[in-house]
């Protein structure tokens, strides 16, 4: 028998539970690493060093990922609850990582050196709601890297003329927990760049099922309004564009003929 849980139930911060989150969105992690890889030779300066930080690393699947790969890996992010998980991951793999709380504008890095690639994915830059933020966050990952060290930063740029809303939708189980995430976005304010944002899961474990919902915004960005952003940082320069496919070999423009980019920033030598 399955049982239901009330709906009262459905009021929780996807980032609170992080199991859930990382069944959703793991599958593509070996990819996602040989992308950064990939595009780490072809358009960093050489290095010997491998040192990768990520912000916002959440659950810590792409932490994991790079320090298998041989990196030496460190990460932060708001969520305590994600930096546990993260944590626990490295341990059973019995892998290395430095982690730690911060914010993505305000962030410390410990003392490590500079870093020769930094990385974040899946549009946690959005969260930044602020032009300040924004440049704020992308002056802090300039000043950690060394130069011709990379940002690789992907985001979904928005179709302001959007009148209707988007819906995605994401299948996934592990170890007997089977989630069903719905992603639902609004048509964005084109005056405070803001769009809302609700997720729900439906996660079915140990016979019983429960949802849970969470909402949020994001700051929105066309491709002009990207340029904009990037021209506010003179420390990065833009080397490639690429999409959500996280295919190193196909290369796009940074335009609005498509909505997931992923911008390639190298730092300038100073």
């Amino acid at each position: 028998m399955v049982i239901m849980h009330p709906q009262s139930a459905m009021d929780r911060d996807w980032y609170d539970t992080p199991l859930y989150y990382d069944i959703i969105f793991d599958a593509d992690t070996p990819k996602e690493g040989g992308f950064l890889e990939a595009v780490f030779q072809r358009h960093a300066t050489p290095s010997r060093s491998r040192k990768v930080l990520e912000p916002a690393c959440g659950s810590g699947r792409l932490i994991a990922e790079m320090a298998g790969r041989g990196w030496q890996a460190a990460g932060f992010d708001l969520s305590q609850p994600m930096l546990d998980y993260a944590a626990e991951r490295m341990a059973e793999r019995q892998l290395k990582a430095r982690l730690w709380q911060d914010r993505m504008e305000s962030f410390t890095l410990p003392k490590a050196g500079a870093f020769d690639l930094a990385h974040c994915l899946v549009s946690t830059f959005k969260y930044l709601h602020t032009e300040a933020q924004a440049v704020a966050h992308l002056h802090g990952v300039a000043q950690a890297l060394r130069a011709g060290g990379l940002y690789v930063l992907g985001f979904h740029l928005t179709d302001y003329s959007r009148t209707v809303c988007e819906h995605e939708r994401w299948v996934a189980e592990r170890d007997g927990v089977h989630v069903v995430c719905n992603t639902r976005g609004w048509p964005a304010d084109k005056t405070s760049r803001l769009e809302d944002v609700r997720t729900r899961l439906r996660i079915t474990r140990d016979g019983s099922i429960h949802r849970q919902e969470t909402r949020w915004q994001f700051r929105t960005y066309n491709a002009a309004q990207a340029r904009v952003l990037l021209r506010k940082v003179p420390a990065f320069e833009l080397v490639a564009c690429h999409d959500f496919t996280h295919d190193p070999d196909s290369v796009r423009e940074l335009d609005d003929s498509y909505s997931d980019v992923v911008l390639v920033l190298r730092k300038r030598a100073d």
